[in-house]
Formats: C-alpha cells, structure tokens, sequence
C-alpha cells in the first residue's frame, strides 16, 4: 500500500511548501502569510479546515479556522501572522462539519415545505450537537447555546421559531469559530523559516567606498571610510535603507587590470600603470585577505565607525561576500590545495569565455571541504563582529549547493537576523534552488526583461514562488548597463526605476544611476565605459542636484511612495490587469493587514505619448464589476474617478507613470490565487 492510510479526509494541495517540505517556507516577523489546502470527503456531508501554527518555542497559536478561497470549491484559505524571527510551523487539520451539514439540511427541508413532525430527528439532532458546544462554552456564550438547544426542543413553537435561535447570525458567528470537529485528519508538519522585515522589504543603493576621494587639481584621489561616510547622508535622503560595498579588502597585485582593460582574447591585461586600483573582486595581496580591510579605505576601526554612522542614519551596511582569490592572496601560498592546478602545473584563473580575468582564481571546494568550508565560516563571523548583517554573494552558483545549505543554517544558528542576497545571473533551476535551500533574496533577470509580455510574464513566476524566492530588483549594477538605458534617454531611467521600485518588495541602484551615466565601452557591451570596477570614479553629486540633471529627487519619491504603502513591500499580492496598448503596463498590489492598495501604470516607450485603456480586473482588488472608487496618483498629486475601463496617457518627458493610492469603499480581502 502506498500513501497514507491515517487520511480519513482528502488532504492535499497544502501551500506553501517548498520541494515537499524538504525546505523551510519563507516569511518575514509582521507578514500575513496566507495558507491554502485543497480539502474534500467523500459523500455530501459538510467539511472544513483549520490551521494549527506553531511559534518557534512549540506554543500553538489559538483555533484558527480556514474559509473557502478563490473559485476552487475545495479550496480554502487562512492568515496567520508571525511575531518573532525564527523556524515556525503548520499543519492544516481537515474534519467533518456536523453543525454546517446539519444547518444546510434543515433550511432546505424547511424551503420544501416539511414540518415538526417531518424534522423531528433533524431537530432532536441539532439539539444534541448544541450541548456538544454548549459542554464547553462559558458565560453568555453558553446560556445562548444552551437556549437555542431548548428552542430545538420544544414543541410548543412552530418549526420555524424552533430553528431560528440556532440559525441566528450572532450564534452562527459564535458556533463558527468554536465548531463541532468530527473525523480530524491532519496533514504532515511543514516548516516556514521567518526572517526580519529586511529579507522581503528594502531599498539598496551600492557604492565604492574608494571613489568617494578628494579630487586635487582634477586628479582624483583614492576614498576611505571616512570620506565615504560624507557620502550617506545623500544616500539616505533618497530613502535608501541599505548600503551596499564592494569589497573591502586589499586587492592583487598580480595580473591586475587598469581602466577598459579588455577582457577579450587579444588584448593585453597586464599593462597597467603603478597608480591603477584594480578590481575589488581580485582580493588579497600581501596586505590580507578576505578578513581584512584594504589599507587605502582605513582600519578596522574605520570600517565599524562606517558601519555606525550608517545605522544613526536609518540605514545598514551589506559587504560583498566573494568566494575567490588574486594570484597573491594570502590562501594561495598557505593552501594551494584550495585552487584548480592545471596539467602545466599553474592554477587556473576564472574565465566566462570569451572574457579572461586573469587576476582571479576560483576556489576548488572538492579538494578540503573541511578546511575551506570552516574558512569561510571564519571570515564570515568576522565581519557579523564587526556589524554587517547582510550578505550579497558573488557568483553563488559557481559554487557546490551544498556548502551553501551549510554554511547558510550554520550562520543562522546563532545570527538567525543575518541575510544573504545571492548574485546569480544563472540558469533558472540553479536560482530557484539556491532560493530554496537558504538565500534570503536573489538578483533577477529584471535587467533584461524590458517589453509588457515579458515583464508580467516574470513577474506572475516570481509572485507564484514568493514562500521561498524574494526578489531584488537592481535597475543596473557595475557589470550591468543594458541597452534600454543606453538609448533610452533620462525617461527610461524613470520608467526603469518605477518598474523596480513598484513591482518588487526589494530593489536597487547602483550610483551613477541618477546621474544617467549611459555609455558602454563599446558597441553592443553591457559594460560602462570607464568601468568603476578597475578605476576611481568620482562624481559631481552637489553640482549634478543643483543644475537639476540629477534623477535623485525622483528616487527620493519613490522610495517615500514605498514607506507609505505596506501593499508595496511585498510581492504575493502583485496582480496585472489588460490594457489595450502594449506599450503601457498595469498591475496592482494590496495589503490585507492595512486594506492598503496601490494601482501602476507605466509607459515602458521612453520617446513617444502613449494612450491606452485600462481593463481592470476588479475582483482582484476586492470589488464588483461596476463599482467606481478614487485614486489619488502619488507622484503630482491628481485625483481621479475610476472604475474597470479607464482613460490613460503618459508622456515619457512630462511623466512617464502613475502610481495611484486607491481608496476601496470597503476593505481589501486577499486576492485571488496567480493566475
């Protein structure tokens, strides 16, 4: 026999669940995380559902009834909402509904026509379910059950008046949630791993420390900690709430790349000047590893002062975590084991071919797993010392799975506040597993995903897979210019920012983006032209503000937008509706916990005037088909009447975005399932 022979009650369907229970579902302290399970019987008798949650502690939290949910009859749905970080619990327990059965029997035996003496064991037996209630009801409560029993019983009352106190809507309300439980069947236990608010909801803004220099008769030079905390109050005035660096560490020597080195077979590496930084991902010299701090940035000392200053300004520090070494790292001469030595007898540098980057080496985990795996533990908890609690990690998916999953739950044994972003522009299946066995969030294919189909098409599968794959939403990054932002002018850089800031709970820019540095370092190359991977990079933030070229205004507001909205910061609510323009989009967020809601619309043409209408799928949001309700548009402040079809056009150089606050002539319910 195969199964489980205990199911008396159909069980199935149970969400969420991540790889049938082989990891922990997702959530975060405060977030009102949906349950859902299909459940059924056999027969004609009324069935219900329940959740039992269970706090990291073992405490169950009170009687928790589920209701039916969407348009699946078997479907049925419950919130719960967790208090505390830590691995919580559920099981969703199915039973027969006696009091339900009974009630649909009786009305509609009573709608036929049929009497006293016709219901007479229907009567008798709803009086006894009663006293089932009533045995441990208390107070008002029960002296109501207790009456409406005796209604039930007494023949001197016309059939009508016997049911009516059993069927009145207060006692309904009261027997609902403390229901007659028969045949419980229980599903398996499955965990949700829950996080600090962090983990699903931020907004990251990523700089280089060392660009944040003096500049000396137009020579640039090399920034440190403290220059670089000069730069955070801008950063957090644009309501950024993460910071994220770049290594920090002393970066090789050997091999080192200058300004627009190619990467290509035919060019030349190696020819670079005494004064050229190189690339912060080639690290450790002579002066340290991946415990150390690159000497020209500061101390130790001035690396946690950093950290501190961030924290009084509202924000946090994330540090890049890059699992790879320069030919004169520290490691490569005390632990050549810990590279890939090839036939010639040399280690093998890190390619992506065509691309050559000589001056690193990746790190061969198969030959010391005991001793690499504890390293990085090492390195890792010296950096948790030193304030960091967020992780973004170079490259995870060149990595074996399984060092991850281990040092991941080894780090939230005793740092359980502790997140990890995973940088991996990879193959689909390894993002999601990656997401599955611990990463916090994960970069996305959000870059490349610039016409209507595609965007809501991501953007369905990232809502679908939200219990265990947070997004983040990075606009651009150092490696990353793409070709919408290269020709699509200041408008596109608006159009971008809405689209991340509005779609994702999570998403981020990399500074230069509100300068709109646009050119490539070469036709048809995602790569910028004077790379601020491989030189200093000084900007005129001051100047660029005040002669109005600056976008950071606008992505003040955006950030202001998301603070407001709880609907915003997060993703399982994300809802597209028609429009009959492909180049404009619109979907809409809710928030059941605030009855917040939040309608987008977006042109996605950064040239031309865009018209379309909007078809909105209304019960979506909670309302009828013809219902009309207010929007306010958060970015200039118009008011409008709206309701399913609605007039909409946008001029990419006066605004190319709506970002509408709606207010609902009743509170938002939890929308139906994607799709």
């Amino acid at each position: 026999m195969t199964g489980r022979p205990d199911l008396r009650l159909g069980i199935t369907d149970v969400a969420p669940v991540v790889s049938c229970g082989s990891f922990s579902a997702r959530a975060v302290v405060g977030e009102h995380l949906p349950i859902t399970a299909t459940v059924f019987r056999e027969g004609h008798d009324a069935v219900a559902a329940d959740v039992v949650w269970t706090s990291p502690d073992g405490e169950a939290a009170p009687f928790n009834r589920m209701e039916r949910y969407g348009d699946q009859p078997d479907r049925w749905l419950s919130t719960v909402v967790p208090d505390r970080e830590g691995r919580w619990s559920f099981r969703v327990e199915a039973w027969s509904d006696p009091l339900a059965t009974w009630h649909h029997a009786v009305e509609v035996k009573i709608e036929a026509g049929q009497g006293a003496e016709d219901l007479a064991n229907d009567l008798e037996e709803g009086a006894r379910l009663l006293d089932r209630v009533a045995a441990e009801a208390d107070g008002g409560n029960g002296e109501a059950v207790k009456a409406a029993a005796a209604a039930l019983r007494d023949e001197s009352l016309d059939v009508t008046a016997r049911v009516a106190p059993a069927l009145a809507d207060d006692l309904q309300e009261y027997l609902h949630a403390h229901p007659v439980r028969e045949l419980v069947t229980s599903s398996p236990r499955y965990e949700v791993w829950v996080d600090r608010p962090r983990a699903l909801y931020g907004s990251w803004y990523e700089f280089f420390p060392r660009s944040e220099g003096r500049v000396v008769d137009g020579t640039p030079t090399h920034g440190t900690f403290a220059t670089a905390a000069e730069r955070l109050p801008a950063v957090a005035d644009m309501g950024f709430d993460v910071v994220y660096l770049p290594p920090i560490h002393p970066i090789g020597r050997v091999n080192r790349k200058g300004p627009n080195t190619p990467q290509f077979p035919g060019g030349n590496p190696y020819q670079v000047g005494p004064d050229d930084v190189g690339s912060p991902w080639a690290i450790g010299s002579d002066e340290g590893g991946h415990d150390a701090v690159h000497p020209q940035l500061g101390t130790m000392d001035d690396f946690t002062a950093f950290v501190a200053r961030t924290r009084e300004l509202g924000m946090e520090v994330a540090l890049d975590f890059a699992l790879q070494a320069a030919p004169d790292h520290p490691w490569v001469k005390s632990h050549p084991e810990w590279f890939t030595t090839k036939p010639d007898g040399s280690i093998a540098y890190a390619e992506n071919p065509p691309k050559k980057y000589q001056d690193i080496y990746p790190v061969n985990f198969d030959n010391d797993p005991e001793g690499i795996y504890a390293e990085c533990l090492r390195v890792l908890r010296v950096w948790i010392d030193a304030g960091v609690r967020i992780f973004r990690v170079d490259n995870p998916h060149t990595k074996p799975l399984n060092f991850w999953h281990w040092l991941i739950w080894k780090v939230k044994e005793t740092d359980p506040d502790v997140l990890f972003l995973a940088e991996a522009f990879t193959r689909p299946a390894m993002m999601h597993q990656l997401a599955r066995l611990g990463f916090t969030q994960s970069y996305t294919y959000f870059t490349w995903r610039t016409g209507r189909g595609e965007l809501e098409d991501y953007g369905r599968e990232l809502a679908a897979n939200c219990h265990y794959m947070r997004p983040n939403f990075f606009v651009n990054t150092p490696d990353i210019l793409h070709a919408s932002l290269q020709f699509g002018g200041p408008q596109m850089f608006k159009i971008r920012a809405v689209l991340a800031a509005m779609t994702s709970p999570t998403w981020g820019v990399y500074s230069g983006f509100e300068l709109f540095e646009h050119v490539a370092v070469r036709p048809g190359s995602e790569e910028y032209l004077d790379s601020e991977k491989y030189q200093l990079r000084p900007r005129d933030w001051a100047g660029a503000e005040a002669s109005g070229r600056s976008l950071a205004p606008y992505l003040r507001r955006l950030n202001e937008i998301r603070r407001a909205h709880p609907a915003l910061q997060e993703l399982r609510t994300l809802r597209f509706h028609p429009v009959d323009n492909p180049n404009l989009i619109c979907f809409s967020k809710t928030d059941a916990g605030s009855g917040d809601a939040v309608l987008v619309v977006v042109s996605l043409d950064s040239h031309n005037t865009q018209i379309g209408t909007t078809s909105l799928d209304l019960p979506v949001l909670g309302l009828d088909w013809h219902e009309r309700f207010s929007v306010t548009d958060e970015i200039d402040g118009a008011t409008y009447d709206w309701g399913q079809f609605n007039y909409v056009e946008l001029d990419p150089y006066r605004e190319p975005a709506h970002v509408f606050a709606v207010d609902f002539p009743r509170p938002v319910r939890f929308p139906p399932p994607v799709g």
